[in-house]
């Protein structure tokens, strides 16, 4: 019977896949970049032929380097960023780029809704602030700017969705995915006519698909597909995940009282409960891939994608000479950040390249500057205002449940050591690293085994498929020195932006 698992994760800029056995094992692992295209300022897209290809071409790689015969994967699945559209023709094919998720082009629709008290009136069936990266504000204001392009429009995805439609021909939503798109009754999970209307974006209700669960088979790879990716045609395909459950899911969070933080292109901390979260200042609650459960997380486009910017703008001849030798540009990274102690420099990093939810029009900063700064100083500034973020997002957190023991934190942050010690000397807490370089796609496979039955759930998948990697313990003495820095930072910087809604 075959038995491997295969998850591909499409976040901001990069299109992976990986392959994993029924112990969790990562047998193979391949990523491309994708361009992300900012056509106007703060417009985000990304062209999705491209994004395909580039995770097709994954695909292929894993299964050479495997030296797995594709008729052995049992079945795959994909994890992607939330939020964002992609609309294709009800042929599939793309009418315009993909919109990816730190947009802000439609922010003048949401703060409307927000003067005219709309975001209260459906708060109770959306269970989310409003934000404009979300499918309600990007449909609204395409009909307004770009009506041609929505009378081709077929049906409106999520990021993962597009993926499966290339593996399957299928066009379905997924409910993890819709439930975080304030288009969805997320108690009831099922689009609900009240608040499309709310949004006036009624007339629009033929383009969203239909939602099933993350477990569900939703087709299996076309022979297009298998050309394309060699995977073997006829593999089942999964319902999929968004991205936040999905490494919620390859954390090992399964209780209440657990803490999962992703450090991607988004900031997130998150944990499950059975009760949802309905207050009109807290960034949003979904559905959870285990029944029964709901997913509570702050967020903000405010992570390591500030680091990627930066890497990408100033770093170029370094890049690719690390790439001549074989290395990572990030492993200089963590060494310059590794030479710098602390507290030594006084800089401080605000960590809105992309905005954020409290304030879209907020900008980024670098506070304190000297002449004697190095890159390693200005690079720890950048990792230690991530964290900030993530320090805020938790402490709206606990105004609604009580403290957590540890962190399980997964993204690319998650592989500095450098970086995960700042978010251990911050927190005051140990940081648990869940085994494994590619969570999101590990999330997918898991779901993938319990779509085919490998295992019964999701309790026993992640029981069998997730193991802990390290454990990085915080130095007490310099809890207070981080709580000195973030007081700079809310003092000299719009104090909303750190504890108004979206963002703390």
């Amino acid at each position: 019977m075959p038995e491997y698992l295969l998850g591909t994760d499409n976040g901001g800029t990069l299109a992976k896949a990986a392959l994993f056995d029924t112990e969790g094992r990562q047998l193979a692992v391949a990523s491309r970049k994708t361009e992300m295209l900012s056509p106007r300022p703060g417009h985000t897209e990304r062209r999705m032929d491209e994004m395909w290809q580039a995770t097709a071409e994954s695909i292929r790689q894993v299964l050479a380097e495997a030296k797995v015969d594709p008729a052995d994967v049992a079945c795959a699945a994909a994890a992607g960023h939330g939020n964002g559209l992609y609309l294709v023709d009800k042929q599939g094919r793309p009418v315009r780029n993909g919109i990816i998720s730190t947009d802000t082009r439609a922010k003048d629709y949401v703060a409307r809704w927000n003067a005219e008290g709309v975001h209260r009136k459906v708060l109770p069936k959306t269970m989310q602030c409003l934000w404009p990266g979300q499918p309600n504000a990007l449909l609204a204001w395409l009909r307004d700017h770009e009506p041609e392009v929505v009378e081709r429009a077929g049906w409106a995805l999520m990021c993962k969705d597009y993926v499966r439609l290339r593996l399957t021909g299928q066009f379905h939503s997924e409910l993890t995915d819709a439930s975080g798109t304030s288009l969805m009754d997320v108690g009831r999970g099922e689009y609900d006519d009240e608040v499309l209307a709310a949004f006036g974006v009624g007339q629009m209700r033929d383009l969203l698909p239909p939602v099933v669960r993350s477990e569900a088979i939703c087709g299996t790879v076309t022979a297009r597909a298998a050309a394309e990716t060699g995977l073997a045609e006829g593999t089942p395909v999964a319902g999929g995940l968004f991205d936040i459950d999905a490494c919620g899911l390859a954390s090992g969070v399964l209780q209440e009282g657990q803490l999962s933080m992703v450090a991607g292109t988004w900031g997130i901390a998150q944990y499950v409960s059975k009760t949802p979260v309905v207050e009109e200042d807290h960034f949003m609650t979904s559905r959870y891939c285990i029944p029964g459960y709901y997913l509570i997380p702050e967020a903000s486009p405010t992570s390591a994608s500030n680091l990627e910017w930066f890497v990408t703008q100033f770093f170029q001849a370094e890049r690719e000479a690390a790439q001549q030798q074989g290395r990572s540009v990030y492993d200089l990274c963590n060494e310059l950040v590794a030479g710098t102690e602390p507290d030594e420099a006084g800089i401080v990093f605000l960590p809105f390249l992309f905005g954020s939810n409290a304030a879209p029009e907020a900008r980024a900063c670098l506070l304190g500057l000297g002449g004697w700064h190095t890159r390693g100083h200005v690079l720890r500034a950048i990792y230690e205002g991530v964290v900030f973020g993530h320090k805020a997002h938790v402490d709206r957190l606990l105004r609604y449940r009580g403290p957590f023991a540890s962190i399980r934190l997964a993204g690319g942050a998650a592989r500095s050591r450098p970086w995960v010690q700042v978010f251990a000397d911050c927190f005051g807490a140990p940081v648990e690293i869940p085994a494994g370089s590619e969570l999101g796609a590990l999330g997918a496979a898991i779901c993938a085994g319990v779509a085919v039955g490998l295992f019964p759930d999701y309790p026993a998948a992640v029981a069998g498929m997730v193991k802990l990697d390290r454990v990085q313990q915080p130095d007490p003495a310099l809890k207070d020195l981080y709580a000195e820095k973030l007081a700079l930072l809310l003092f000299t910087t719009n104090k909303r932006l750190f504890s108004g809604r979206g963002l703390a």
